[in-house]
């Protein structure tokens, strides 16, 4: 795949550098030049009515794609207990395997889990391949990718879903290049083209100002990493029956470029687990002084829910990264999520506009945070945070 400008036939209107939307194209000696930031998108080849711009793409096909069956979920799990995105993923991994008529199938890393393969089951697996180790009780990339690569290259799915947490954010890059596939990060959506059957994956773009749809028809597995919160689990059903099959790892040599010595945990008094929080209130520097955060942590405290962040709030000091919402952040869908004193940039709006119901607080009543709430409140949120907080302490009780 590649691009090039046929210099005989490039006159040097410009009209291509105007058309490209990544800045990509100069126009040097009456010539365009390509430069490094171009993505291949073909944008400007359209536009050059001298049709001096050629891109050329490589349509190498996987002839065995149909060798290719089974939805695979990797059943991401912390001292033996499933993230909650798994319950999810397997929710939704159901509706694509039915679609299909394939299997549904979780695959389960880590020392002393065999007990989660029977919840796997319940929530909606047909089957669990159960990798078990000690090197595999602590994520570490090295040992899981290694693990997860092996079953892909010798079971071959056709689809492998990961959730989009810290973990599987790591994982899931390196398990797409070692089997050389491609991969869909932070999805919001999945569904089967029914003209095809592959699957569409769907994810923000642009700093989540428009929604994409992308598909990998050539090669196999179809990967993509999945926010939480975007999909609903099933209903546990502890009637279901299914298949657990033990992964022999009892001559496994894994090659670690790093060993995990003690596990530190973070002792703070409010959540940061965002990612699976289904109230989160957020402060940001509309706080004006970081003494004021405890009015978003009182809130959250009463409603029990998580302390979420803005990037500025985090780069003053005034709370730690793992409360930071938005691209650099933690991706949230939280059912109600409140932004005190946030701006609304469009990294942040990004990290959380997928909440089922965003309640925003700010002064000004142009900020762009509103164009995403469902419900605004304009005014000083030192003043209404204390309001709401003794309210909702009435109305529990």
């Amino acid at each position: 795949m590649g691009i090039r400008v046929l210099s005989d036939k490039c006159v040097g209107c410009k009209v291509c550098v105007s058309a490209c939307p990544f800045g990509a194209i100069t126009v040097v000696e009456r010539k365009a030049v390509i430069g490094d930031a171009c993505t291949l998108c073909g944008s400007c080849v359209p536009s050059c009515k001298f049709q001096a711009i050629e891109l050329t793409r490589s349509e190498k096909v996987n002839t065995d794609l149909a060798s290719y069956q089974g939805v695979w979920v990797f059943a991401e799990q912390r001292e033996g207990r499933l993230a909650e995105v798994v319950l999810e993923l397997l929710g939704e991994g159901r509706k694509l395997a039915d679609t299909l008529g394939q299997e549904l199938v979780a695959v389960l890393l880590g020392h002393d889990v065999a007990g989660l393969a029977g919840e796997l089951i319940a929530y909606g697996a047909d089957r669990v391949f159960l990798a078990e180790h000690p090197d595999l009780r602590h994520f570490l990339e090295d040992s899981y990718t290694q693990v997860l690569t092996d079953l892909i290259r010798e079971h071959k799915p056709n689809i492998v879903l990961i959730g989009a947490t810290a973990a599987g954010r790591s994982l899931a890059p390196r398990v797409a290049a070692r089997v050389r596939t491609g991969l869909t990060a932070d999805c919001t959506g999945l569904a089967i083209d029914p003209a095809t059957l592959n699957l569409q994956q769907t994810r923000p773009a642009f700093g989540g100002n428009l929604m994409a749809t992308i598909l990998c028809p050539n090669h196999r597995p179809q990967m993509a990493t999945v926010r939480p919160k975007v999909f609903k689990a099933l209903a546990r059903d502890d009637a279901r029956q299914g298949e657990v099959v033990r992964v022999d790892l009892a001559k496994a040599v894994f090659d670690l470029k790093a060993r995990i010595l003690e596990v530190i945990k973070l002792q703070e008094g409010p959540s940061v687990n965002l990612q699976e929080a289904n109230i989160i209130v957020s402060g940001g520097r509309g706080l004006c002084d970081p003494k004021n955060f405890k009015l978003v942590e009182d809130l959250a405290a009463v409603l029990g829910g998580a302390v979420g962040a803005s990037r500025a709030a985090v780069d003053a000091g005034w709370v730690s990264y793992p409360h930071q919402v938005g691209q650099t952040g933690k991706t949230v869908g939280p059912k109600v999520y409140f932004a005190c004193g946030i701006h609304g940039a469009i990294q942040h709006l990004a990290g959380m506009q997928s909440s089922d119901i965003i309640i925003a607080i700010n002064k000004n009543p142009e900020a762009p945070i509103f164009k995403v709430a469902t419900f605004g409140l304009v005014g000083d949120a030192l003043e209404i945070l204390p309001a709401l907080t003794e309210e909702f302490k009435k109305a529990i009780g």
